[in-house]
């Protein structure tokens, strides 16, 4: 049956059950609504189950009509937890008072961040929040609400377009929308553009610029395709070509995958840890000891209490470590030849652009040797061809 949630708070045992009809108990268990889990039955003459400590006590009308007789092996959870400390009177106290203590700093500000500032320096903008009471060690419940404290902010300095003040356990974030000012297009000097590999041409617009080459014309690496000189041989201007070029690119790959994939499965075993979180802290209740796994995954569940509609700085967080175990699966070689192929083309289509286009592939050789499948590939592909050369350094068209 499914662990319900929470248990940790309601208090839980295992209890060991024996003689009788147990077969019987069971069932009366399911009917009655009783929440039990990690249900191991041995032979029909012993069961072991997690049960929450309220459903427990109402075993004994079941225990008396099925003639099984019950022990508990193990207790869990909160109350037990609640009950060890009211004999420990002394740790009580210190423990209360250390909650006290928790809440009180994790209400007071420790740090405050300003971020998205270029020109302003970051001491103006605190010495601005320092005057409207945003400052380490000041209460939080002293400071007004976060919007209008954005609006001071905002008028304290004309600089800016936007400021936004966020509050996060004990830090503050000020965040700093700086007035925009108009950029001047940077100066390019004059250039060509020049083809970066062999290719065939599909495709040439010239924003700017005199276009050399036309559509299905073979060009080489480095060939001119728009010119950035205009005019005869009396009279030029040099410009900054501008445009697009697309062209067929032949592309040869070498691909290997191996045939054994490792991966890791979750065994089923873990183990908890249970903290109380008050603000940036989180005091541990259970779960002491080294986690027994050689390897394992920790999954974190953290569950703030809420009071209408504040959340506040405190709650429970519980962490999970669950072991994992590393499998091999053998793998066919059409599927390495699919994962190899899938794999040179996001490796085309990532270093070229998303505008680049697989037209074809062929393969040219596979083998399989030592575990793993080789495979020669050829990709025509289309694809933005063209690359700035500036013209000084251009030695002609």
């Amino acid at each position: 049956m499914k662990q319900p949630s929470l248990y940790k708070l309601r208090g839980a045992v295992r209890i060991t059950v024996t003689g009788g009809d147990i077969e019987a108990l069971i069932n009366m268990v399911a009917e009655q609504g009783l929440e039990v889990w990690n249900l191991r039955a041995h032979d029909g003459r012993k069961a072991e189950m997690n049960i929450l400590l309220p459903h427990f006590f109402r075993l004994r009308p079941l225990l008396k009509r099925t003639g099984c007789r019950v022990k508990v092996t193990h207790r869990s959870g909160i109350p037990f937890f609640m009950a060890r400390l009211l004999k420990r009177k002394f740790f009580l106290g210190g423990m209360v008072l250390f909650v006290i203590a928790m809440f009180a700093l994790s209400s007071m500000i420790w740090n405050v961040e300003v971020k998205g500032n270029v020109k302003i320096p970051t001491d103006v903008v605190l010495a601005a929040a320092k005057k409207e009471g945003i400052y380490p060690f000041q209460w939080g419940f002293r400071l007004q609400s976060q919007d209008k404290l954005s609006r001071q902010l905002a008028l304290a300095l004309p600089d800016v377009t936007w400021i936004g003040v966020s509050k996060e356990g004990t830090t503050i974030t000020i965040q700093v929308v700086e007035s925009a000012q108009p950029q001047r297009e940077p100066l390019l000097n004059p250039r060509h553009l020049v083809s970066k590999s062999d290719a065939v041409v599909t495709q040439i617009y010239a924003e700017q610029g005199r276009p050399v080459v036309q559509k299905n014309m073979r060009v080489k690496k480095g060939q001119v395709l728009i010119s950035g000189i205009l005019g005869d041989e009396e009279n030029t201007e040099n410009v900054v070509a501008k445009g697009e070029v697309r062209g067929l690119v032949w592309r040869e790959y070498e691909v290997e995958v191996p045939l054994v994939q490792k991966h890791n499965t979750m065994t089923g075993e873990s183990k908890e840890r249970f903290y109380i979180v008050l603000g940036n802290w989180a005091v541990q209740l259970w779960g002491y000891g080294k986690t027994p796994f050689s390897s394992f995954n920790t999954a974190s569940d953290h569950k703030p209490l809420t009071w209408r509609s504040f959340t506040l700085p405190m709650g429970w967080l519980t962490e999970t470590d669950m072991e994992t175990r590393e499998q091999e699966e053998q793998q066919t070689v059409e599927w390495a030849r699919t994962k190899g192929l899938e794999g040179a083309r996001n490796d085309i289509i990532a270093k070229n652009g998303k505008g680049t286009k697989i037209l074809s592939e062929k393969i040219l050789h596979e083998k399989k040797e030592n575990g793993k499948v080789y495979m020669k590939v050829l990709f025509e592909v289309e694809e933005s061809i063209a690359e700035e050369l500036p013209l000084v350094h251009s030695q002609g068209e």
